[in-house]
C-alpha cells in the first residue's frame, strides 16, 4: 500500500512538472499588435481611391538603379561601409541576448562530482586527534528552475525578441540610407562632370568671341571696351573651372568614404546616360509607409513596451521556483554505483512579494509611461514619414514641370547667341547684347543640369522614403 501511494505521488508530481513545463514554454514570438495608424490625409492632396498598389519600394535596388557603375558602387558600399557592418554586429548581439532570454524559462541542469572527506578526533577507539575519517563520494545531476506561471519570463523574452527585430530594422534603415546616399553622391558627381564639360565648351566659344571682337576692333567696327568686356567674361568663366574641379575631387572623396575605401578616383558613367522617370509609383495610402524601417522600428518599440508592462504586472504575483533538485549516487567508494547509493532531493518554494519599498509599483508606472512614450513616438514617426513623402512628391512633380520651359529657354538663348553674333558682324547689334546672350545661355545650361540632378535626387529620396532598398 505504501509503495503504491509513493508511485501515485511520484506520477502526480511528474504530471504537475510536465504541465508547468508546457505553461512555461509559450512562444515569445507572439507579440501584441500595435494600433493601426490613420492613413487618411497622411500624404497631402493624395486621393483616397487609388487602386494601383504597385510601389517602387517593392523593387530591388538593382532593378531601380540600372546604371552598372552605380550598381557596383552600391555593392561595394554594402560590403565595406563601416556603419553598415556595425548595424550587422548589433543584430548578432541582439540574437545572443534573445538566445539567453529565451532560455530563461528552461531549467538549469548541470552534472558534477563531489568528494567530502572528514576527519574527527573521537570514535570507537576513544579519543584520537584527527584519527577517524569518513569519505562521501557524490556523482549526479543537479537542476534549478523558475516556473513561468504568470508569463513574466515569456514577456521578457518577447521584449528581447522585439529588440532583435528592431536591430534588424535598424540594419535595414542603415542599408536604405547608405544606398540612397551613394546614389545621391554619384548623381551629384555626374552633375559636376556635366557642368565642367559645359563650362569648357562655353570657354571655347567665348575665346572665339573674344578673337572676333579683336578682329572687329582692328577693322574699326568695335572699340577696346568691347574687346575687354569679352575677355572679362572669358576670364570669369575660366575662374569657375577650378571651383568645379575642387567640387569633383571633394565629391569623389566623400563617395569613397561611403564605400569604406580610401580617397581616390571613382569610375562612373555620364549624366546623359541617366534617365528621369515621368511617373513614380507609390502605392495606396494605407500601405505606403508600411515598408519604412523607421516606422517598423517605432512599431516594434511599442510592441516591446507592451511586453515590458506585462512583466512589471507579473512581478506582483508569487513566483514558484525549484531552487535545487538533484539525482545521482552518494556514498563511499566501495560499490558506489549499487542501487542502495541512489539519492535524490528537491527543494522548491513559493514567494509572494509583500513589502518592496514601492519598487514594484514604481517599475510598473515607469513601464506604463515608457509604453505611452513609445506610442507617441510611433504616431510621430508616421506623421513625419507622411510629411517627408508629401514634400518629396510635390517637389518631384514641381521639378518635372520645369523641363519644358527650360528646354525652350535654352533653345531661344542658343538662337539669341547666334543671331546677336551675326548682327554684331553686320554692325546692327551692340557687343553687350552678345555678351549678355552668352552669359544667359551658360547659366541656363548649368541650371538644366541642376534640374536633372534635382529630379534624380527626388527619385532616390522617394525610393528611400517608401522603404525601398531593403533587398
Amino acid at each position: 500500500m505504501t509503495n503504491r501511494f509513493i508511485k501515485y505521488k511520484t506520477l502526480i508530481f511528474l504530471a504537475t512538472v510536465l504541465a508547468l513545463g508546457i505553461i512555461s514554454c509559450r512562444s515569445y514570438k507572439d507579440l501584441a499588435e500595435a494600433p493601426a495608424p490613420d492613413s487618411k490625409g497622411l500624404v497631402r492632396n493624395m486621393p483616397e481611391n487609388i487602386s494601383d498598389t504597385t510601389s517602387i519600394a517593392d523593387m530591388p535596388w538593382k532593378e531601380y538603379f540600372t546604371d552598372p557603375k552605380l550598381q557596383q558602387l552600391i555593392e561595394e558600399g554594402l560590403n565595406n561601409n563601416l556603419n553598415f557592418k556595425i548595424a550587422i554586429s548589433r543584430i548578432k548581439q541582439a540574437e545572443a541576448t534573445l538566445m539567453m532570454e529565451g532560455a530563461a524559462n528552461q531549467p538549469t541542469v548541470s552534472a558534477g562530482w563531489q568528494l567530502t572527506h572528514t576527519r574527527t578526533s573521537s570514535g570507537k577507539r576513544g579519543t584520537d586527534v584527527l584519527g577517524y575519517s569518513t569519505s562521501v563520494n557524490q556523482l549526479g545531476f543537479s537542476a534549478s528552475w523558475e516556473v513561468d506561471l504568470w508569463g513574466k519570463l515569456n514577456n521578457q523574452a518577447k521584449a528581447k525578441y522585439a529588440a532583435l527585430l528592431n536591430s534588424n530594422e535598424n540594419k535595414n534603415l542603415v542599408q536604405t540610407s547608405l544606398i540612397a546616399n551613394i546614389a545621391k553622391a554619384y548623381y551629384t558627381l555626374l552633375a559636376y562632370d556635366e557642368q565642367l564639360t559645359i563650362t569648357r565648351e562655353n570657354i571655347a566659344s567665348l575665346q572665339k568671341s573674344a578673337e572676333t571682337m579683336q578682329s572687329l576692333m582692328t577693322a574699326g567696327q568695335q572699340n577696346a571696351a568691347a574687346v575687354e568686356q569679352s575677355k572679362a567674361l572669358l576670364y570669369n568663366t575660366q575662374l569657375s573651372v577650378p571651383t568645379l574641379e575642387t567640387q569633383i575631387r571633394v565629391q569623389e572623396d566623400a563617395l569613397c568614404a561611403l564605400l569604406g575605401r580610401k580617397p581616390g578616383p571613382i569610375a562612373r558613367s555620364a549624366m546623359a546616360d541617366q534617365s528621369v522617370s515621368s511617373r513614380l509609383s507609390y502605392g495606396v495610402p494605407a500601405k505606403m509607409l508600411a515598408k519604412r524601417p523607421d516606422v517598423k522600428q517605432a512599431e516594434l518599440s511599442l510592441r516591446a513596451a507592451y511586453a515590458t508592462v506585462d512583466v512589471a504586472k507579473a512581478n506582483f504575483y508569487p513566483s514558484l521556483t525549484i531552487s535545487s533538485a538533484s539525482l545521482g549516487f552518494a556514498g563511499g567508494f566501495t560499490d558506489f554505483f549499487k542501487p542502495a547509493n541512489i539519492a535524490a532531493s528537491i527543494v522548491g518554494g513559493l514567494t509572494q512579494p509583500l513589502l518592496n519599498k514601492k519598487q514594484l509599483k514604481g517599475n510598473l508606472k515607469i513601464a506604463q509611461a515608457q509604453q505611452e512614450e513609445a506610442l507617441l513616438t510611433f504616431q510621430n514617426t508616421i506623421l513625419t514619414a507622411g510629411q517627408e513623402v508629401s514634400d518629396i512628391l510635390f517637389g518631384y512633380h514641381s521639378s518635372l514641370s520645369k523641363n519644358e520651359n527650360r528646354g525652350k529657354q535654352i533653345t531661344s538663348l542658343t538662337k539669341s547667341v547666334d543671331y546677336t553674333q551675326e548682327l554684331l558682324k553686320a554692325g546692327e547689334a551692340n557687343y553687350t547684347e552678345v555678351l549678355s546672350a552668352q552669359r544667359d545661355l551658360l547659366s541656363a545650361q548649368l541650371n538644366q543640369v541642376n534640374d536633372k540632378l534635382e529630379q534624380l535626387t527626388y527619385g532616390v529620396s522617394l525610393y528611400k522614403a517608401l522603404g525601398g532598398g531593403v533587398r
